[in-house]
């Protein structure tokens, strides 16, 4: 499907590092059955090719008290958009941006540490945003299903 470019062992390796991206390459060579050090220059050649960009730890903003979910929908004047983009770039709070299709150009989420917090970005950041054709906010209650990586 979305990995038809790569070997079945790559595909093998990629999909054990979606499911836990700390696991060690003698139990990756185990279960597909090649070395650690064929792990090794496998991932490494993934790495280099930009296949797989990074691994990280996964903060759910939810489960820590006082912080905020939310994402905007920002549409702006065509010749506006690249500033846009690169104000919101610049925010700590701004945690995607997405250029996406369709009426709004850009899909945008934040994670503010308090409603104070969001409250500032709003006022200081998004109001003040050049070109701004209409903007939509929405605070995210509960995350129901949240894909991280390829669906393999």
């Amino acid at each position: 499907m979305f990995l038809d470019g790569l070997d079945s062992l790559d595909q093998q390796i990629i999909g054990l590092l979606i499911e836990n991206a700390r696991i060690s390459y003698s139990d990756i060579g185990q279960k597909v059955g090649i070395s650690r050090v064929a792990v090794k220059a496998r991932i490494q050649a993934l790495e280099q090719r930009g296949i797989i960009e990074e691994y990280t730890t996964i903060i759910n903003p939810q489960k820590i008290s006082g912080a905020m979910s939310c994402y905007f929908e920002i549409e702006t004047l065509p010749e506006t958009l690249g500033r846009v983009i690169e104000l919101l770039e610049q925010n700590q709070v701004i945690t995607q941006i997405y250029r996406v299709t369709g009426k709004n150009k850009l899909h945008v989420h934040a994670v503010a540490s308090s409603n104070e917090e969001l409250e500032r970005l709003i006022n200081q950041v998004i109001d003040s945003l050049p070109g701004v054709v209409s903007c939509d906010c929405s605070m995210i209650l509960s995350r129901i299903k949240d894909i991280k990586g390829l669906r393999l």
